[in-house]
């Protein structure tokens, strides 16, 4: 509830106003009945045409007034809970922005997407809701005691009776059937997880001819999500036949008591008619309860999964908006820093790295897979903090300064390219929002990718679809080179950037990099060892720990790690004096 008292302060005049001609409207419902018993028992019995006109007037003046409350209502509820609903969405898509990478890692992806649509949806039906007829019914049941009682006092015992029963069913079906609709929304979060991890390798999916295997994930999942949400169906539908049977025996024992006093003469038949229509009344309202908190149920779930990511507290802090000193830009230093994807204690992916990387340095890091290449440059934009020693960006230690900021003076290209909806240039611009064309121009040639965009209907406008699939790996690659050159970074970082285009092009884009890169310093990562076997240094990663730092020469006679990267890529052997000899020699 913590997480929604913004919206209740921004909303509560609005809401209340809804509310307010709900009130009305209910009031209007009530006051039926009472005039149909008064046409009955005074203009019909006593064969008063007047009387009858008179508060026949009354009546239909009285419904006017409930169809216009009706309308204001409902056009209330509909503005208010669309605008909470998309403000709600709006502000949980912007704390999901703002969380650092450990915070989302506590989180499935797929579960991220179900509370942003169907989770928030779940909460605006029910204040929607609240407004439209949630509210109305218990106002509906209390007056229609209330009305009934003033009445008649020994019809009202039966109220007594079923009014208590009712609310015992209400108060079972809400303490059973949190958990199951708890359920439902974990089941759902494992619906959305396949789909999605079915549309991103669907190419692979295809390649490989795994349908089968897929439909039996996704069957799997989805019927999970049908037994889940079956057994809450099931158990919200014993409910509300119970307390539909509960009241309509309390309306037979109204009619039975009724005639047994008309016949007497203690009661009239405007009376039994008014009364019965009080039941029906408080039968309508009582099941619209149920079905209240069946909403409140569901949503309760929603808002706990809401609330889970808005109580979410990013995990890093600073103490410095920018760089106070810009006399080391470009530098870099690690001083005995190790690090874990998991709390401390667990198995660490760094450990004790100490390296400095000075300004205007082309830095190649190399290791084999899970070596903690990737990570190791993960911490210099501070995507993740070190759980031990300290990371510095231009003599400052980077969890002091404002991350956006700090990356600010860096460009990424991770491993994994991505390109978003749009054209070639838009893509490009993420790098600088206000780029003028010639910059684009001059990055994609940097990069290699002017040629292949030129070739292209139309250029730089070429749309781009979905996850860049009309361009090959190679294609999304150099754009990506591009995004990041045209931002003119102090530090260019390319994990792997280079892996899905050909030696020839790789060596031109490295010629490119060399001459803008003058005065960048620029961290190359990669597979192959002849993508930075010419850096000005190299850093060689073992199961987290540094195996060695140095040139290629020094690094290919010191170094037994890189020997045998060498060995195993260029296939010779390693003399004494540092060079490669054939191994058929």
């Amino acid at each position: 509830m913590k997480a929604f008292k913004k919206y209740i302060k921004k909303y509560w005049l609005s809401f209340s106003a809804a509310v307010m001609f709900l009130t009305l409207e209910a009031i209007c419902d009530l006051l039926q009945p009472t005039i149909i018993a008064k046409i009955i028992d005074e203009g019909v019995a006593n064969r008063d045409i007047d009387f009858v006109l008179k508060n026949g007037g009354v009546m239909l003046l009285v419904t006017a007034c409930g169809a216009v409350a009706a309308s204001m209502r409902s056009i209330l509820a509909s503005i208010t809970s669309q605008h909470f609903g998309a403000e709600l969405r709006f502000d949980l898509f912007k704390k999901i922005q703002s969380l650092s990478f450990k915070n989302l890692d506590q989180f499935d992806r797929a579960s991220l997407i179900t509370r942003l649509t169907n989770d928030v949806t779940q909460v605006q039906i029910f204040v929607n809701g609240l407004m439209r007829v949630f509210v109305k019914s218990p106002l509906l049941a209390i007056g229609g005691l209330i009305m009934a009682a003033r009445l008649n006092l020994h019809l009202a015992v039966v109220l007594a009776v079923v009014v208590p029963l009712v609310a015992i069913f209400i108060m079972i079906n809400l303490r059973l059937g949190f958990p199951l609709f708890g359920k439902v929304q974990k089941a759902l979060d494992g619906v959305n997880s396949v789909i999605r991890e079915y549309l991103s390798g669907v190419r692979v999916v295809k390649a490989f001819n795994r349908f089968d295997v897929e439909i039996d994930k996704f069957t799997k999942v989805n019927n999970q999500f049908k037994d889940s949400s079956i057994a809450a169906s099931r158990l919200m539908s014993v409910f509300s036949p119970a307390i539909m049977l509960t009241v309509n025996l309390g309306i037979v024992v109204v009619i039975w008591l009724g005639g047994l006093g008309v016949e007497s003469g203690d009661i009239q038949v405007g009376h039994i008619i008014a009364f019965i229509n009080y039941m029906t009344q408080i039968l309508f309202s009582l099941m619209m309860i149920s079905m209240v908190f069946n909403m409140f149920v569901r949503a309760r779930a929603s808002a706990g999964r809401i609330g889970e990511v808005f109580s979410q507290e990013s995990r890093q802090s600073w103490t410095k908006e920018a760089f106070t000193q810009n006399i080391q830009k470009g530098r870099i230093d690690f001083e005995d820093v190790s690090f874990s994807y998991e709390d401390s204690g667990s198995e660490q992916v760094l450990q004790h790295i100490n390296l400095t990387i000075l300004p205007g340095e082309t830095v190649g890091i190399i290791g084999s897979t899970g070596s903690g290449k990737s990570t190791l440059v993960g911490l210099i934009p501070r995507f993740y903090d070190a759980v031990q020693g300290t990371v510095k960006v231009g003599g400052e230690d980077v969890t002091q300064i404002n991350p956006k900021n700090l990356r600010e003076e860096i460009a990424f290209v991770p491993q994994k390219n991505i390109l978003f909806t749009g054209s070639v240039a838009d893509n490009i611009r993420w790098g600088k929002e206000d780029a003028a064309e010639s910059d684009i121009e001059e990055a994609a040639k940097i990069a290699g990718a002017h040629d292949f965009i030129f070739t292209k209907p139309e250029g730089y406008g070429t749309a781009i679809g979905q996850g860049g699939v009309n361009f090959s790996g190679g294609q999304k690659q150099r754009i990506s080179i591009a995004r990041a050159l045209v931002k003119k970074p102090e530090i260019l970082i390319l994990d792997d950037s280079t892996s899905a285009v050909d030696v020839t092009t790789e060596a031109k884009i490295k010629e490119g990099l060399r001459k803008y890169a003058q005065g960048l310093t620029c961290i190359l990562i990669a597979q192959r060892i002849t993508s930075i076997i010419d850096a000005d240094k190299i850093v060689v990663l073992d199961q987290g720990r540094i195996a060695g730092v140095g040139t290629h020469r020094e690094l290919i006679k010191d170094c037994q790690v890189y020997q045998e990267i060498y060995r195993s890529q260029i296939g010779k052997e390693v003399s004494v004096h540092g060079e490669g000899t054939s191994a058929a020699e």
